[in-house]
């Protein structure tokens, strides 16, 4: 008999809306994975071959230029994902608020196939448990994905340098070590020193997505489609339709 407590893979049906949800905002679950995710993974693709970067990136409820929530992310103008994106905008972005170890399985893998789950016996003490699960006390189980258009800020713009400048502010991050335990510990400089993680070279270009529509899932399987309506103040086409 199935174990009723775990639930299959293919838990629920997603070809089509699955339990749409619309509003004028966006779900809380989508608004906390965008404030908490390190990392969001973007999907393109030319006429035949998909491709999927991994990407540093900044969210927005709303710009001076958009009425709408709005991702900024920046691309080497050499890259494949800039070509991909010129030839066809549409995008899928996956963001997700958990790290991704695996758990012990129930059994030995007896082919060897992957060495990613570790034994049972391994988290059995307290110190290993810890040690696996560094930095994992507050996660969520759930991820969203946001479909929609791509699109590359004119270069020299205001929005450009608008954009430009909250994407690097939003990836300057404290000095920090992680030591055995998991515990940050504060390097001894100057409480107010700041490294940015990224740098910000003048030929890169901006690419901004409007948050327009997307699915979480859980990880039980379990999904939800949800569609952002328009806002009120929303101005189709203007630029600098609405203050941030």
């Amino acid at each position: 008999m199935a174990d009723s407590i775990n639930p299959p893979l293919s838990y629920e049906a997603s070809a089509t809306a699955t339990h749409q949800h619309e509003a004028t905002c966006l779900p809380t679950e989508v608004i906390s994975c965008l404030k908490n995710s390190r990392f969001l993974h973007l999907a393109t693709c030319d006429n035949l071959t998909p491709h999927i970067s991994l990407m540093s990136y900044t969210y927005l409820p709303s710009t001076p230029f958009d009425a709408y929530p709005t991702i900024i992310m920046t691309t080497n103008p050499a890259s494949r994902k800039t070509n991909h994106l010129l030839n066809n905008p549409r995008v899928s972005l996956l963001v997700h608020d958990w790290v991704s170890h695996r758990p012990p399985t129930r059994t030995p893998n007896p082919h060897g196939e992957r060495d990613g789950s570790p034994p049972p016996a391994a988290t059995r003490s307290s110190l290993a448990s810890l040690l696996l699960n560094l930095n994992t006390s507050a996660l969520s189980s759930i991820s969203t994905t946001i479909t929609g258009e791509a699109r590359f800020l004119e270069p020299g713009s205001d929005e450009e340098s608008w954009c430009k400048e909250r994407h690097l502010e939003n990836n300057t991050f404290e000095e920090e070590e992680i030591n055995l335990f998991g515990q940050q510990q504060q390097e001894q400089r100057d409480v107010n020193a700041r490294r940015p993680s990224m740098s910000i070279d003048s030929d890169v270009r901006v690419v901004t997505v409007r948050v327009r529509e997307g699915r979480i899932a859980d990880w039980k399987g379990g999904v939800r489609d949800w569609v952002l309506l328009p806002p009120a103040d929303a101005h189709e086409g203007l630029v600098n339709g609405v203050s941030s």
